[in-house]
């Protein structure tokens, strides 16, 4: 890594930087508002949305979440000019911490399928596919 990455739960404050940098990385979609997503997550109050900086530049998210079932991880995000430094590995590791203090027994996520170069860096750090079915259905249209 080139610079340590300093590692804090998000603020308010943070929400334009977040959300550009989710964005800049295309984690957003037309059907997901992501200030809403920030807002519904912010209501959580749980303390595993965290940010990650460089100097006093935000460069990396995650937001995770636990139900007491299971652990779940959104939006990890690392600025492009700064990918392929260990980043994303450091803040995925401290959202991991975070749900073991909590008793978090497993932990998982989605990924797009088009989406290779992800699936393939969360195989490297040890996720595997769950022979699974994933079903949704939207409960609140955020457009």
């Amino acid at each position: 890594m080139d610079e340590m990455l300093h590692i804090r739960c998000f603020e308010p404050n943070d929400e334009a930087a977040v959300v550009d940098l989710w964005q800049r990385c295309g984690l957003t979609m037309p059907w997901n508002d992501p200030h809403k997503d920030i807002a519904r997550k912010l209501a959580c109050e749980d303390g595993l949305f965290l940010v990650g900086l460089s100097g006093n530049h935000l460069i990396a998210s995650v937001m995770g979440g636990y139900d007491g079932h299971r652990g779940w991880i959104y939006y990890l995000a690392v600025a492009p000019e700064h990918q392929e430094r260990g980043y994303a590995r450091e803040i995925i590791a401290r959202l991991e911490s975070a749900l073991l203090e909590r008793g978090c027994p497993k932990v998982q996520l989605m990924v797009r399928e088009s989406n290779l170069d992800i699936a393939a860096f969360y195989s490297r750090i040890g996720y595997s596919a769950d022979n699974v079915v994933t079903l949704s259905k939207r409960l609140i249209a955020d457009n």
